[in-house]
């Protein structure tokens, strides 16, 4: 048994249920989207040293291997797409409300960079927001998948870009991106 089955040769792939679509098709670059997420994700897991972050990193992962087989699986499919429950979602907005609550998180909008750590979590949220444009662009075309996928791709690139700041101040750098003497408005949560 070999992993290269040169049946993609061609340009095409196999989605689950045995349906063949091009290597280009929107969902096949949605999903795929997904899957440089997680090993994005794997990256920032790998070096970082907090170990709640950490863990809650490799849970995310897992759960976008199932969110990923949501999308890719098609409608007609005989296994069914895998359910994406208001569960998952919540415990993302959970997860959200926590960090926000630590003083000194929200302070401002935040340049990428200070630290290692942060900066492989903001590369993992812009993937994040790539996904979830591309999903958009699916709903807009007439694909039919299940809400809570948006809502968990909204979510989580909200929690990616608080677990950089998170990380930020745990290491005392500071990504501020505003000279604070120069004035101006303060970070908002319009972006």
């Amino acid at each position: 048994m070999s992993i290269a089955t040169m049946r993609g040769d061609g340009g095409q792939t196999g989605l689950s249920g045995g349906v063949r679509v091009s290597k280009s098709a929107p969902l096949v670059e949605a999903f795929g989207t997904m899957d440089e997420l997680i090993s994005s994700l794997g990256f920032a897991r790998a070096i970082c040293q907090d170990q709640e972050i950490h863990d809650a990193t490799k849970r995310i992962q897992k759960e976008l291997f199932r969110v990923a087989s949501a999308v890719s699986t098609p409608k007609e499919s005989p296994k069914g797409r895998p359910p994406i429950d208001d569960a998952l979602v919540d415990a993302l907005t959970e997860h959200v409300h926590r960090i926000e609550a630590m003083p000194g998180v929200l302070n401002d909008w935040s340049l990428p960079g200070e630290d290692p750590v942060s900066a492989a979590y903001d590369v993992a949220r812009t993937i994040c927001r790539r996904a979830e444009r591309l999903m958009v662009g699916l709903r807009e075309a007439g694909d039919d998948f299940q809400p809570n996928v948006l809502r968990y791709l909204n979510r989580l690139s909200d929690l990616l870009w608080l677990f950089g700041r998170q990380i930020e101040k745990q290491e005392g750098k500071d990504a501020t991106l505003r000279d604070a003497s120069k004035g101006g408005p303060r970070w908002s949560r319009a972006w």
